[in-house]
């Protein structure tokens, strides 16, 4: 029935195109738009164009950013010895939401898989190198997810970095096996990046 309504149609198909959204949810959310006001709708519609035509990927460390380094990247407070390399964007956050690490960071973008043939040059594993090549960082902390790709990640990593003569640190296994860190909790995050051990 809702076949012959195109633009409802259509706004539940894009709607089933964002993670985890099903076509069960996708079609409770165009009820909801439909319900809302015009004027909330336009305010989404804008807010979408502006994050897709501002928002891009830091230069140094690929996070979030509006300029050419993020605010992490342009805040000179920040110890620039230590780097703690992550998965993705929402790990980061993660770790900023505990307040328990001040240094730098690093996104990956992904983790290593090879059957699904995600290798280094997949990620952002060259950039990272030549990071430590151009910058004095003597502390590589390793906050991949604790899943068998994030530590397949972690330990190609560990070695690399390793024979580089740098320090390398895993976060403390606080966080469960198998789990992403922008789903913990900022206390158990905090209490991971505090006992981080030497790795390897």
């Amino acid at each position: 029935m809702l076949g012959s309504l195109p633009s409802f149609a259509r706004l539940e198909a894009e709607l089933g195109k964002l993670p985890g959204v099903g076509r069960k949810t996708a079609a409770r959310l165009a009820f909801h738009l439909l319900r809302t006001s015009e004027q909330d709708v336009e305010a989404l519609a804008a807010a979408l164009l502006e994050m897709r035509r501002k928002v891009r990927f830091c230069q140094r460390c690929f996070h979030i950013a509006e300029e050419e380094l993020c605010q992490i990247c342009n805040n000179p407070v920040r110890e620039n010895q230590s780097l703690c390399v992550v998965q993705e964007p929402q790990d980061l956050l993660a770790i900023e939401r505990s307040h328990s690490y001040s240094g730098l960071y690093h996104v990956l973008h992904g983790a290593l898989s090879p059957l699904d043939g995600i290798g280094p040059d997949d990620l952002k594993i060259p950039q990272l190198l030549q990071r430590l090549d151009r910058e004095p960082i003597n502390e590589i902390i390793l906050a991949t997810n604790f899943t068998v790709e994030g530590e397949a990640t972690a330990l190609y990593l560990g070695q690399i970095c390793k024979e580089q003569g740098i320090q390398v640190t895993r976060l403390a296994h606080g966080i469960p096996s198998g789990s992403d860190l922008e789903y913990i909790d900022a206390g158990t995050v905090q209490q991971a990046v505090a006992g981080r051990r030497e790795f390897g």
